[in-house]
């Protein structure tokens, strides 16, 4: 990756950020980072219909609970 596509991923983080998301949580932020990482890799080959069906195909047997969601674990209060 050169200067120019490092600036290029970071302006389009940024961008992404501050017009979609009302605030970010530090706890979830490698989250966006990966949704925004995602986009950005597959920016040329896919349009958003090709990056929803891809994306939904990847999570196919994986499970999200609300806890780990939200960072609580079982048995604390």
């Amino acid at each position: 990756m050169h200067t120019n596509g490092a600036e290029n991923y970071w302006s389009l983080l940024k961008r992404g950020l501050n017009g979609t998301y009302i605030s970010v949580e530090p706890y979830h932020l490698f989250r966006y980072l990966d949704e925004q990482s995602f986009r950005y890799n597959n920016r040329r080959d896919l349009d958003d219909a090709g990056r929803f069906d891809l994306a939904v195909r990847q999570i196919v047997g994986k499970r999200l609970t609300w806890d780990r969601l939200t960072g609580k674990q079982e048995g604390i209060s």
